[in-house]
């Protein structure tokens, strides 16, 4: 039977190489926007001042209202690989959802 140039050794190694990638920032960013996102912690643990301040200047017009974004957020945080995490809000610098 061919195995047209793969081999079971071959394929997993790809997938240990895959699977081993952990974000440092994922989980913890994760945790301060669904807990405390109402002090954009979860903004300012990443880097994004700017993207911070108007976060809380949101929940203080809105009365917290606008601490739904960060909850969001958290959630999308954990459903993202890691990977796709790194490559978005740490790499990318991408400051919103």
């Amino acid at each position: 039977m061919e195995n047209y140039g793969y081999t079971k050794t071959e394929n997993n190694q790809n997938q240990q190489n895959n699977s081993s990638y952990r974000s440092e920032k994922k989980i913890p960013a994760a945790i301060l926007g669904i807990l405390v996102g109402w002090l954009a912690l979860n903004k300012f643990y990443l880097g994004y001042t700017k993207e911070g301040v108007i976060q809380l200047i949101l929940n203080i017009v809105t009365f917290g209202a606008a601490s739904i974004i960060p909850f969001i957020e958290g959630i999308l945080y954990l459903f993202m690989s890691d990977k796709q995490f790194d490559d978005t809000y740490v790499y990318g610098k991408k400051g919103w959802l």
